[in-house]
């Protein structure tokens, strides 16, 4: 039987706090024989790494954070709104909410109360009654999965946890952090065996409901950064580094959510690269340009999400580089989890077109296991095999048509 802790909800419902956290910087070393342009490059991705690192959220739920968080919402939600739920469900801290006999305007209260709590990472709102709850949980524990599609509601307010928008698992510009080893099939790029590392995060600044609905919209920035490197070479050298930065608006209604953002993107060649390409036909690519685009998402029950959406370029650098792109995709993130070692399936595909190629199809597609018990900074680890077919990528090299195929490990929020 679980104890509501009510006099702890009552006694500090008015004087919440929240410890800082302790954050480490870390500087990226320098070499004395690393040429200007390599430090500069050194430089900036340490600076944004460190930046990336301190806004990460470091606090993890438990089983104990769980319980108790499940009776704190109970009592909240009995002296704050006078509704009776004894049977909520507590998840990593991802309350669940039997809504199905509640108004809208009780549902955006609820949400409201429940976000607030300390530990709380959101609220799902699921289309059931109390009973139907209990039952439920009851499954839950003998290993079975929910189904059906809930309404998710997210932490309000500055620099809030999670995303309104979630990742896009097999896209290859999706800024997160990541390491991978790729093998690729022809020999039109720098080695066939590559090192591919990435590190960046998209950070929400401000998030509100809109109006008294339980539809929601946020405000940030996303960075990330991604590199190349050849294995073959004596040095392992550094082929290609793409810098991508934006400032980004979503939204989610329900299992519909929307990502827009405002970007810049420029593509660096490392510098053992360059010399080796000496006396040699290679024709390096000043490539940077802006950028506008627009994802819609759509969540299907028993894990099953698409998507889709296009962009346009301006500020070309070359200034013959085309404009449009389209993008859509599928993916599958298992709601059953293999419990023996607690991680679970995911399959996906991400599809791009691009006027500068006639529109011709890049496929990237991915596929592995997410282990829920092995975070970093509130990450989920994730092994996926990769394959790719299509033109490149990596900036400098995107009239060159590849194919290759791959080993990582991922985290994603």
């Amino acid at each position: 039987m679980m104890t509501y802790p009510t006099l702890s909800y009552l006694s500090t419902r008015s004087i919440r706090t929240c410890c800082p956290e302790s954050i480490e910087s870390h500087k990226v070393p320098g070499y004395d024989r690393l040429r200007r342009s390599e430090k500069s490059v050194n430089i900036q991705v340490g600076l944004m790494a460190g930046v990336l690192l301190s806004l990460a959220p470091l606090a993890q739920a438990t089983p104990a954070d769980d319980a108790y968080i499940a009776g704190y919402a109970a009592a909240a939600l009995k002296h704050d709104l006078k509704l009776d739920m004894p049977a909520l469900r507590v998840k990593d801290g991802v309350v669940t909410l039997p809504a199905a006999n509640l108004t809208n305007a009780e549902r955006s209260s609820a949400s409201k109360v429940l976000s607030e709590i300390p530990g709380v990472s959101a609220v799902k709102i699921a289309e059931t009654t109390k009973e139907q709850s209990r039952e439920t949980a009851a499954l839950a524990g003998e290993g079975s999965a929910v189904t059906a599609a809930d309404t998710l509601i997210m932490p309000t307010g500055l620099l809030p946890s999670g995303h309104l928008f979630k990742p896009l698992l097999a896209d290859p510009r999706w800024a997160h952090f990541s390491a991978a080893y790729r093998n690729y099939q022809s020999n039109n790029f720098d080695g066939r065996d590559i090192a591919s590392v990435s590190f960046g995060e998209t950070i929400p600044f401000y998030r509100a409901n809109i109006g008294n609905s339980t539809a929601q919209w946020e405000a940030g920035l996303q960075a990330g950064v991604f590199s190349d490197f050849n294995l073959d070479a004596a040095s392992s050298d550094l082929v290609n580094t793409d810098f991508i930065a934006s400032i980004y608006s979503s939204a989610r209604v329900g299992q519909f959510s929307a990502f827009g953002r405002l970007y810049h993107q420029s593509s660096h060649l490392g510098d053992e690269f360059l010399l080796r390409k000496v006396n040699t036909a290679f024709e390096r690519v000043n490539l940077s340009y802006e950028g506008v685009d627009l994802k819609l998402s759509y969540e299907l029950p028993y894990g099953v999400r698409i998507y889709g959406g296009g962009g346009g370029l301006f500020h070309r650098e070359p200034t013959a580089l085309k404009k449009w792109s389209a993008q859509y995709g599928i993916e599958f993130r298992s709601p059953w989890r293999l419990d023996f070692a607690s991680m679970r399936p995911i399959i996906a595909a991400d599809i791009k077109n691009y006027d500068q190629n006639n529109w011709s199809t890049d496929i990237s597609a991915r596929a592995g296991v997410e282990f829920d018990n092995s975070k970093v900074l509130g990450r989920k680890l994730q092994l996926m095999v990769e394959y790719f077919n299509g033109y490149s990528p990596s900036g400098q090299f995107y009239k060159d048509k590849v194919e290759y195929v791959g080993l990582g490990a991922h985290y994603h929020f």
